[in-house]
């Protein structure tokens, strides 16, 4: 195919090709600067991504700590329920009838409640009373006495406690 030229044409493609290489440096200058937009951008981009991976890491390692920390009360607290559950079947076996409580009076009064006669005599061992200061029970009034021991036992006729030196109701003729 041949194609003929003509002069109109060929000024033309001329303005147009001097156009084009005025626009180049342009045209160059506005794709490098998006360009470095670009890598300006991907950089922050990166960054982010990295800090954020850092983070999910740090979070990860303190969710992995508190997990163990859960685990290990969760167990403890098992182990306790089971204690308490253990305890608390025992108590319930175990009958009071016929077991002894011990109040201690001061003076006559109510001080404090004891399981057994040992136990009060620890207990007011630790307020410096010896074991030898201990006087047997006489018909002196209970406030002339510094420590005395009052004994009580479980007693299912009673529904309650009642005094040791005081005998069970049920042999009085039915009367409770």
């Amino acid at each position: 195919m041949i194609r003929l030229v003509t002069r109109a044409r060929l000024a033309r493609l001329e303005n147009e090709a001097r156009a084009a290489v005025e626009q180049g440096p342009q045209t160059s200058a506005a794709a490098n600067e998006a360009f470095g937009r670009h890598v300006r951008e991907l950089y922050a981009v990166t960054d982010r991504a990295e800090r954020a991976e850092a983070t999910t890491a740090e979070v990860g390692t303190l969710l992995a700590r508190a997990m163990e920390e859960l685990s290990a009360a969760q167990q403890e607290l098992l182990l306790r329920d089971i204690e308490v559950r253990r305890l608390s079947a025992a108590l319930e076996g175990e009958s009071l009838e016929g077991r002894w409580l011990v109040l201690l009076l001061h003076r006559g009064e109510p001080h404090s409640i004891h399981r057994s006669q040992a136990d009060a005599h620890a207990y007011v061992a630790t307020h410096g009373v010896p074991v030898h200061a201990w006087e047997p029970s006489d018909e002196r009034p209970a406030s002339e006495v510094l420590w005395r021991l009052v004994p009580f036992t479980r007693d299912e006729a009673v529904s309650g406690f009642r005094s040791v030196s005081v005998p069970s109701p049920t042999g009085w003729e039915g009367a409770a």
